[in-house]
Parts: C-alpha cells; sequence; structure tokens
C-alpha cells in the first residue's frame, strides 16, 4: 500500500514538473535602453496584441495619422492637406478591396491582424494621455484600417508609385543587401547585410522588435503600423529585401468616344459610380465634394483630360496574405521552409536576400511579374497607348519563372536595386534565359562599388562586412577623377587647377571630416552623373563594374569644375570644406554633421538630401534599419534604426540613435535574456486589458 501511494505521488510530481515545464509563458514586454521591445509570449495572438501594444507606445500619434490617411478620410480629419491622398485611395477603391480581403484572407492572417489591432486600442483605451486631441477621432482601429494601409503603402508608394508620380521627392529610394557564403567568410559562417533605403518620415519609418515564441528568437524590423516582421532574422535564418527593377504596373492611355473609351477601335462603357469627400475647413466647417469614378478594364482611370484618360493596372489585389507569408519566412527553420514560405507568392514586390546557419545562400527576384504579350523591356516601360486588349495582362509569373540563385560559385550575393543579372560578377543569371520583359540590364555606381568591395576581399570578417555597409567611398570619384585631373593639366584654367590640389588630397569619401567632398558633389551635379553621353565610354555589359567611364567633354567638365569652387568659396570662403559642415542630420530637433549622400555618386551607405537653405544641406532619407548579421550556433547582430525606435514628442528614444549614425558605428542586437537583463529599461507584464509596469 506504501509503495503504491509513493509511486501515485512520484507520477504527481513529474506530471507537475512536465506542466510547470510545459506552460504558457507569460506574455511579457521588456524595454531596452534604445526604445526596442523585447516581447514573450505563449501564443500567436498575444504575441500580435503585445507588439501592437510596444507599436502604440513608441509610435501612438504616428499611426493614428498614416490609419486615418489610409481610411481615405485624411481631408475630414486634419483638412485640404489631405485631399490628394484621399483622393488616390478612392480612385484605386481601397475600401471596397478591403472589405473583400477581409472574406479571402487565411483565418490565421485575421487572427494576427486582430491581435495586433486589439493592442493598438488596448494601449490607447488605457493611455489617452498619450493621444494628441486632433488624432482621438481616428479611435477605434480595425482590421480593415490595417488592410487600406497596406494597400496604401505598397499599392501607392511601391508598385503603383512610379506610375502615379509619387516617389520622384527622393532621388535613391531603394536598399542595399548582401549574403556572404562560408566559403568567403574569415569564420567560416555565412552572413547577411540588410539595409533598407527609405525617407525618414511617416509611412516609410521602421519599428525594431524582438520576438520571442515559446523560446523561439526572431529580430528585425516592419512599418510602423505593420505586425510582425518584414526584414529579420531568427536563430537559424535571415532574409531582407530591396525594392527591385521589377514592372508590375502599367498605365494605359485610352482614347474617348461618345462618353466611353475605345478598346481595340470599339467604344466601351466605362464602369462608373462616386464617393463624396469631406473636407475640414480652417473654421471647423466642412465641405463635400463629389469624386467621380471611372473604370476601364485595364483598372481605374486615375487622370483625365481632354478627349483621353490615363487607366492604371497593378499586380498583387487578389493578394491579402501579405503578413501571413512574412510570418511563415521569420518562423522557418530551413531553408526548405523559408522557400516554401516564399512560394505562398503573396509578396507582390521587392527582391529576397537571405542567409542560413547551414551555409546557404540565396536571391530571389521576387514578386508577381505579369505575362505580357510584347517580349521587351521597353515596350511596357512607357505610357502604353492605343487601347488594345492585348496590352490587358491578367496572369502572373509563378515562382519557378523568376530569376533566383543560391550558393554561386563566388560566394556571394548582392543586390543594390540593380537587376537581377547583376547579382554576382561574374553574372551567373542570363538575362537571355527570362522574358525580355522580366527585368531592365544596367548597373548602376552603387551597385558596382557594392560589388567592388566584395570582390576585392577573398576572406571577409565579421568586422570588415560592417566597415564595407558604412562604407562612403565614391565609385564615381574613383572612376572619373583621373579622367578629370588629365583634363585640367591640358587646360589653363587656374581656378580648375586650385580644385584639382584640394581634390588630390581628398580621401574620395563623403565622412563628415572629408575635405574635397563638397566641391566634387557641387562639380558632379554640374556635370550630370546620370547622363550617359557625358561619358567617352559608355556602360558595358560585357564590362559591367568598370563602366561608364572617361570624360567626353574634357573643356566643359574643366569649365564645370571652376565654376563649382567659385561657387564654394564665394559661400563657404574654403574649398576645402569638411562635408560634414555642410551636410547635417536635422531630425526632431537634434542637428548633427552628416555622412553619405545620395547613391547616384556610388556610395553605398546612402543617405539622400531632403532639403537645402544657403549654407547647409540635410538629410532627408536612406539608411533606415540596418542590420550585420553572422550565423554561427547562434547570430552575432550588428543593428542600427538611424532614427530611432519611437516618433512621441516625449520619447527619448525620437531621434536617440543619431548619434550613432553620424558616428558611423552600429550598435549591438541583444539576443539573450543575458544581455537583455542588463539592458533593460522597463518591464510590462500583461493584464486583463492590455500591461502594466513591473515593480
Amino acid at each position: 500500500m506504501k509503495l503504491r501511494l509513493l509511486t501515485v505521488l512520484l507520477s504527481i510530481g513529474f506530471l507537475q514538473t512536465v506542466f510547470s515545464q510545459n506552460k504558457i509563458p507569460e506574455t511579457q514586454i521588456t524595454w531596452d535602453t534604445w526604445g526596442v521591445p523585447h516581447i514573450t509570449a505563449g501564443i500567436d495572438e498575444e504575441l500580435f496584441f503585445a507588439q501592437g501594444w510596444a507599436q502604440m507606445h513608441n509610435h501612438a500619434n504616428l499611426i493614428l495619422q498614416l490609419y486615418g490617411s489610409s481610411r481615405g478620410k485624411g481631408a475630414e480629419y486634419w483638412g485640404k492637406d489631405k485631399l490628394e491622398n484621399d483622393l488616390i485611395i478612392h480612385t484605386l477603391g481601397f475600401d471596397k478591396l478591403a472589405d473583400e480581403w477581409a472574406t479571402q484572407q487565411d483565418p490565421q492572417t485575421k487572427k494576427m491582424l486582430n491581435s495586433f489591432i486589439d493592442g493598438l486600442n488596448a494601449y490607447a483605451t488605457a493611455h489617452p494621455e498619450a493621444i494628441e486631441e486632433s488624432n482621438k477621432i481616428v479611435l477605434p482601429l480595425t482590421t480593415k484600417d490595417l488592410n487600406m494601409h497596406s494597400m496604401y503603402v505598397v499599392f501607392t508608394r511601391f508598385i503603383g508609385g512610379e506610375d502615379l508620380g509619387r516617389i520622384q521627392q527622393w532621388p535613391d529610394m531603394g536598399s542595399n543587401t548582401y549574403a556572404i557564403a562560408p566559403k568567403r567568410s574569415a569564420s567560416g559562417k555565412a552572413m547577411l547585410v540588410q539595409n533598407p533605403h527609405l525617407p525618414w518620415w511617416q509611412e516609410f519609418l521602421f519599428f525594431e522588435s524582438h520576438l520571442n515564441l515559446n523560446g523561439k528568437n526572431m529580430y528585425g524590423a516592419n512599418l510602423v503600423g505593420f505586425p510582425g516582421i518584414a526584414i529579420g532574422f531568427n536563430d537559424v535564418l535571415g532574409w531582407s529585401h530591396t525594392d527591385n527593377s521589377i514592372d508590375n504596373a502599367d498605365t494605359y492611355e485610352l482614347e474617348l468616344k461618345d462618353g466611353g473609351y475605345l478598346l481595340d477601335g470599339v467604344r466601351k462603357e466605362f464602369e462608373s459610380s462616386s464617393t463624396t469627400i469631406k473636407i475640414k475647413q480652417d473654421d471647423g466647417t466642412f465641405v463635400e465634394q463629389e469624386l467621380p469614378l471611372l473604370k476601364t478594364v485595364h483598372g481605374p482611370v486615375v487622370s483625365q483630360k481632354e478627349g483621353k484618360v490615363l487607366a492604371l493596372r497593378m499586380v498583387g489585389l487578389d493578394r491579402p496574405n501579405m503578413f501571413m507569408q512574412w510570418w511563415r519566412m521569420i518562423n522557418s527553420q530551413s531553408f526548405d521552409e523559408f522557400e516554401s514560405a516564399l512560394k505562398m507568392a503573396q509578396i507582390p514586390f521587392w527582391n529576397v536576400m537571405y542567409a542560413d546557419k547551414d551555409g546557404t545562400i540565396f536571391y530571389l527576384f521576387n514578386g508577381l511579374v505579369p505575362k505580357r504579350t510584347e517580349d521587351t523591356w521597353e515596350y511596357w516601360d512607357r505610357i502604353i497607348t492605343g487601347g488594345k486588349s492585348a496590352d490587358v495582362w491578367t496572369q502572373v509569373h509563378a515562382y519557378d519563372d523568376l530569376p533566383k540563385l543560391k550558393n554561386p560559385a563566388n560566394g556571394w550575393l548582392q543586390n543594390s536595386n540593380d537587376p537581377p543579372w547583376t547579382s554576382t560578377i561574374p553574372m551567373t543569371l542570363k538575362r537571355q534565359d527570362y522574358p525580355g520583359y522580366m527585368a531592365p540590364f544596367y548597373m548602376s555606381f552603387r551597385s558596382q562599388r557594392s560589388a567592388r568591395m566584395l570582390m576585392e576581399d577573398e576572406s571577409i570578417t565579421f568586422d570588415e562586412l560592417v566597415d564595407y555597409k558604412l562604407s562612403t567611398r565614391l565609385e564615381f570619384a574613383d572612376r572619373i577623377l583621373d579622367d578629370l585631373f588629365a583634363a585640367v593639366d591640358a587646360s589653363d584654367n587656374q581656378k580648375a587647377k586650385e580644385a584639382k590640389t584640394v581634390l588630390e588630397q581628398w580621401d574620395k569619401a563623403s565622412d563628415a571630416d572629408s575635405k574635397g567632398m563638397l566641391l566634387f558633389y557641387n562639380w558632379a551635379r554640374k556635370f550630370n552623373v546620370w547622363k550617359s553621353s557625358n561619358y567617352s565610354k559608355a556602360w558595358d555589359k560585357s564590362s559591367p563594374e568598370n563602366t561608364p567611364d572617361g570624360i567626353a567633354d574634357p573643356s566643359r567638365a574643366v569649365e564645370l569644375l571652376a565654376e563649382a569652387a567659385t561657387d564654394i568659396e564665394t559661400k563657404f570662403g574654403n574649398l576645402a570644406t569638411p562635408w560634414g559642415d555642410y551636410y547635417r542630420i536635422q531630425y526632431n530637433n537634434i542637428n548633427l554633421p552628416g555622412n553619405g549622400i545620395d547613391g547616384s555618386m556610388g556610395v553605398f551607405r546612402v543617405a539622400w538630401p531632403g532639403g537645402a537653405d544657403d549654407t547647409h544641406m540635410y538629410i532627408g532619407g536612406g539608411d533606415s534599419w540596418v542590420g550585420v548579421i553572422e550565423f554561427g550556433d547562434s547570430p552575432k547582430a550588428k543593428v542600427l534604426l538611424s532614427y530611432g525606435n519611437a516618433t512621441q514628442k516625449n520619447s527619448k528614444h525620437n531621434g536617440d540613435q543619431l548619434q550613432l549614425f553620424s558616428d558611423k558605428t552600429l550598435r549591438d542586437a541583444w539576443l539573450t535574456q543575458e544581455a537583455i537583463k542588463s539592458h533593460t529599461e522597463a518591464i510590462e507584464t500583461r493584464t486583463k486589458n492590455g500591461f502594466i509596469l513591473k515593480q
């Protein structure tokens, strides 16, 4: 009897131990000293609720402004300055599309979005003091708001951005990324560089978070207002995105006839409807504006002029599970699982660059590429005229059709928004093996600098990879200065010779203390880097990393250098004025020396101008999220979120990483419990209605 009782007690003890070891972890947010939330949870719903709460903690007013604008009610909430956005949203039919997506989304997607939105709303309820009065009208938030905001970002800023004329405010929106195989890594471990370049404002800002679901680590960033992680890594693998040279939107010019439009010479009726937009006036009253909506077989009419209309056709309107694909990507534990997630084809844009613990590296020209009738890039890279039904594509290419490359012989992969063909040098992917409309053929100076740094290093250390990521050396300067100097030597222009003396001492970099960069930049703008006829040797696909080269008109180049020198001397009094004295970071009342420049100069560390006055130019975008990861027994990572992880006015994390940006320094990603504990600023624990600070 005693033996039987002892056996029962031992069994109970064993079961209690098993239960204790497998119990659902308490949902908790640990805030580190950079304002990054380290979220632990036992189930998906709790994780996304906590992430919604954390995003609202750092970005409450920004999220409400973004969601309110993406509803198409910005003018109603905040006035006529938001009217243009409202018109685009209603014209493209996002309100109706969001209702369709709500019925089509995977149940797991719905659960993710609902939980995230619940977290946003819970924070707003618990902390009304964090929300400006003008933004409270947007509450409560819904999953429809989230879907419409994702549509607004993806379709009007990326897929249809160029067609809608909405990406011309910044010169180099894109990204860099590297994947280094063990054979080219000094440690014998694969490495990855994540480096999107986006404007430093509004819907383009990133949010950094560390998620831990039942012990599974996930780290990275997503755009503010989006759930999950879109560029990230876990304990065994990681990936990055870059804008790709994909054409998956087309604008059609159609002739009008008798109130309809012509298709194959035959008149067709528009699909017509209308909506009413309310516009808040300065005195608080409202006026209403009727917006007629017209649709053709091509897509919605986005512009009208006498006798003609422009209609826009975009891919991805039937892909409602983008967030679920990213969630499966970050949860993958092998390349096969990761590729299975890619085959969902719910992310309609953006290259994918991948590396993992097993040493696999991989590049995918990801996205939805229409199957087209005409087989040339040039035919589709324009406003398409004529109203031919043959030009109205209805299908997209499958995953297997897309350019991709796994474990190339050279041991590295790169993309700096160049077409897929130059992901390796020498080129492995061949353009002739794919439809002519798949991607164009070019290699910019930035992409050449990107490839050159890897080509010249047979054994890359982690620290060297960080240095390459932060490099501000100008490929354009390396390419053209010898020709410019020869032209100056052959001339009798004394001012140009003075300028040459300064440029000979310059380090060909755009660091804050670089003396000569300001002079060279002024000359390069006058010279016009983009204009192919300025070079005596055009870009050549047989030597993609060494062309264009030479100066077609040396006399003009010398005159422009003299002009540039006179400009600098007149304005600054010194031809060797340090670059950082002129190029500044000005953000949230922070003013620091800048470095880098837009990628047209062949700089890998992109920081493009966003404004200028008589004596200064200011960074407006570029390096946003940066991650450099080495995959070993556990990942080693350096990261930076250039502008900080918060936009709330009273947050100390609004701009707190800009000093690191100015200093060209990355910070450690705190991944282990020990590292997180030693850098903890606050801990919040889950309650019935949200979170409270742990005492």
